[in-house]
């Protein structure tokens, strides 16, 4: 089979990873900083906080390392393993802030280098500098990357040029401070971490070229890990060095361009803070276009954006839209505020990153085989030491960055892009249910946090939709819902079965009800109900209430009795709703009665699922009103008396009445009473062992029919076997 044509430019490891990951880390943090780290704390823990700050970026590119080593990694860089392992979503909210951060770098880089040119040159105008820069690097990013790559060579140059001159440094220009000399204030070690941390976060640099590395999966994790050792030995050096020549800790306070003094050759100095400053810029300019070219591709944004030119694939449209945006920045002229907030998106980025790379492993698919293995700890560990850091440098720009991320995930998930490939949010999911069913097991059920996780029996939710509408307003999200339903099994096909399923799951997300769709296959609608409902459930998650509606031909009585015995005999609760009108609005007026029956074991059961019912958004203006019937007047103070106290107590919204019994009968009194409420709650009593069940079905046959003239209503049986009343009178 013949290979697949490659495209971009097939880079090695040394010119596509390594040498941009390494000129950006060794930037101006490194030549204007470092001195004023030491003089803050000190020495030993100047290189506590170099190690701890490449400790995550170590525990960092460890994660790329193994998840470039799982994956064909095309353009894009983080974007594109992010999308593949969390999700289009998870890739848009850090794909378009990402590629924001590293246009608007391009201004930073380029204004620092201004700022420096202007110290030396006071003639010359900041912004004009900038504006020239800038075109000088379009043009170069234009013509090619592989030329924009090697200049970077002669930049690497310069810097490790300057290091020698550093190096080599006796000294012999450091003047003693003046006795007179203000001194500012120490700042303490998490401040000075916050400012120099930043410094080590360039190993973005080399993954965003991966659609132009000719074997990513290899020069990804070297290139990467070599440049953070280099880097690394380098910024333990610097310090121990620093201390050696410069005896007065109180100069690195007050004097920025200590290093310049310090080194040999001072001039290379500058040309090596330059070249930092440019290099970080080119590495900006060639990786800012190939993340949005690979958003593009995706469909996030406009899809022209993606197109590439020339046998390499070049984004020049996006290099385009680079060029304004930096240009935006140059013109703004001060970055300072929303620097912080960069350094916020690129260490979200480091975080997902080591956060994909955790999962991965934990889920433990067969698809998850990477050449570079690490324990899950390190992902994770680096996941952490990023989140921390972003809230030691700023909690503010910290908030800022997430909710824009944020922002952007909801608007990507609402456009429902369709992804062509797979992600690991299924096994992500899998694993915290997994983790849950297993804790779940161990633990016994108790009325503190008891909820009801229903399985509603409608069958189709067209023709008794009112019954998925109860279902859902006493869970609204708070329990367990699934919707079920019973096909004949003969000439019924699986996939048959499976569209029927994905139609009553399309008509319900659609009518905004979260809800799992379960269809049974039986030869007759009575035996798939009971076999649906002893079998349904996954160890200790199953449902606890099954809701059905009333039986409307008295034919099918003696089976729903049958069945209503057998759904308590199972401990699941049994809720019997009968169609009335459903209020479609959220007008104030409406009325839930609930029926108090005084020596029932329904009461506590009836006022939690009447309390869930009130609380949802299309009931939650009712009035509650809890009554009982009372069948002399000498009783009725009494009664009332103690149904206030229970309310009182259980901190329930409902009104108290006491009703006398009518002298036609108990269920005239409660029609003629609850003529006026929108919906009722009325408990059933259970069946009793020795009870036939023609007795039992009289017995419902007589309630259901003495019942036809009240409103929607809801008939209880409690069958778990907990005392509901606890809920409302617990501690």
């Amino acid at each position: 089979m013949p290979e697949p044509e490659k495209i971009g430019y097939q880079f090695g490891t040394f010119k596509g990873v390594f040498t941009p990951s390494m000129l950006t880390i060794l930037g101006v943090i490194m030549y204007l900083r470092f001195g004023w780290v030491i003089g803050n704390v000190g020495l030993v823990p100047t290189l506590i906080i170099v190690t701890l700050s490449t400790s995550i970026t170590f525990f960092t590119a460890l994660s790329i390392s193994a998840l470039a080593t799982n994956m064909r990694v095309k353009g894009g860089g983080a974007y594109y393993i992010i999308s593949r392992s969390l999700g289009i979503e998870a890739g848009a909210a850090i794909g378009l802030p990402l590629f924001l951060a590293q246009a608007l770098s391009i201004a930073f880089y380029i204004i620092g280098f201004a700022e420096s040119i202007v110290q030396i040159l006071p003639f010359l105008n900041m912004k004009v500098v900038g504006l020239i820069t800038l075109v000088l690097m379009f043009i170069l990013a234009l013509k090619s990357a592989d030329l924009a790559l090697k200049t970077q060579y002669f930049i690497l140059l310069l810097i490790v040029l300057s290091l020698l001159s550093f190096f080599m440094g006796t000294g012999e220009n450091i003047k003693p401070l003046a006795s007179n000399t203000m001194l500012p204030e120490k700042e303490h070690f998490w401040i000075v971490f916050a400012v120099f941390f930043p410094a080590v976060t360039g190993i973005m640099a080399g993954l965003s070229m991966s659609g132009d590395l000719k074997r990513p999966e290899k020069a990804i994790p070297w290139g990467t890990l070599a440049a953070v050792a280099c880097s690394y030995v380098i910024y333990m050096a610097i310090p121990i060095f620093f201390v050696r020549l410069v005896k007065d800790n109180n100069l690195f306070l007050v004097d920025s361009m200590i290093m310049y003094k310090v080194a040999r050759w001072g001039p290379l100095i500058l040309l090596g803070l330059w070249g930092a400053t440019l290099s970080s810029a080119i590495g900006s300019l060639l990786g800012a276009p190939r993340t949005l070219q690979a958003i593009a591709k995706d469909g996030i944004v406009f899809r022209f954006i993606s197109r590439g030119f020339g046998k390499n694939d070049e984004p020049m449209i996006a290099i385009l839209v680079s060029f304004l945006i930096a240009l935006m920045g140059i013109l703004a002229g001060d970055l300072n505020m929303i620097a912080p907030v960069l350094s916020m998106f690129f260490l979200t980025t480091y975080g997902l990153l080591n956060l994909s790379a955790g999962f991965g492993r934990l889920i433990g698919s067969p698809a998850w085989r990477p050449k570079f293995r690490i324990h899950w700890g390190f992902s994770f560990a680096g996941a952490f030491g990023c989140f921390a850091a972003m809230f030691m440098i700023n909690p503010g720009a910290t908030f800022i960055a997430i909710f824009i991320s944020i922002i952007v995930y909801i608007i990507t998930k609402r456009r429902r892009l369709k992804a062509r490939w797979g992600d690991m949010k299924y096994g992500i999911l899998m694993l915290m249910i997994q983790f849950g069913l297993y804790k779940l097991s161990t633990k016994n059920p108790n009325i503190e946090s008891w909820r009801p996780n229903i399985l509603v029996l409608s069958g189709s939710p067209t023709s008794r939709w009112y019954l998925i509408e109860i279902a859902d307003a006493l869970s609204h999200g708070y329990g367990l819902l699934t919707v079920g339903a019973i096909l004949p099994e003969k000439n019924i096909s699986y996939q048959r079965k499976e569209n029927m399923e994905k139609t009553i799951t399309n008509y319900l997300e659609e009518r905004n009800v979260k809800a799992l769709v379960k269809v049974y296959l039986a030869d007759d609608v009575i035996g798939g109900i009971s076999a649906l409902i002893k079998g349904y459930g996954f160890g200790p998650v199953e449902p606890n209430t099954i809701l059905i509606g009333e039986t409307a031909q008295e034919s099918n009585l003696y089976g729903f009795t049958e069945l209503i015995r057998m759904i308590h005999e199972n401990k699941k609760n049994v809720l019997i709703v009968k169609e009335g009108e459903i209020p479609k609005d959220r007008r104030k007026g409406r009325q839930i009665d609930i029926w108090w029956g005084q020596k029932g074991e329904n009461a506590g059961l009836i006022l939690a699922l009447a309390h869930l019912l009130g609380t949802s958004p299309l009931w939650r203006n009712a009035k509650m009103v809890l009554k009982t019937i009372v069948s002399s007047a000498d009783d009725q103070k009494e009664i009332e008396k103690g149904l206030r106290t229970f309310a009182e107590q259980g901190r329930l919204e409902v009104s108290v009445e006491t009703v006398s019994l009518h002298d036609s009968g108990l269920f005239p009194t409660i029609e003629k009473s609850s003529r006026n409420a929108d919906f009722i709650f009325i408990g059933l009593r259970p069946p009793s062992t020795e009870e036939p069940d023609e007795k039992y079905g009289e017995y419902l046959n007589g309630i259901f029919q003495n019942t036809k003239g009240i409103p929607s209503v809801a008939y209880v049986l409690a069958s778990e076997d907990l005392d509901f009343k606890k809920i409302f009178l617990s501690a």
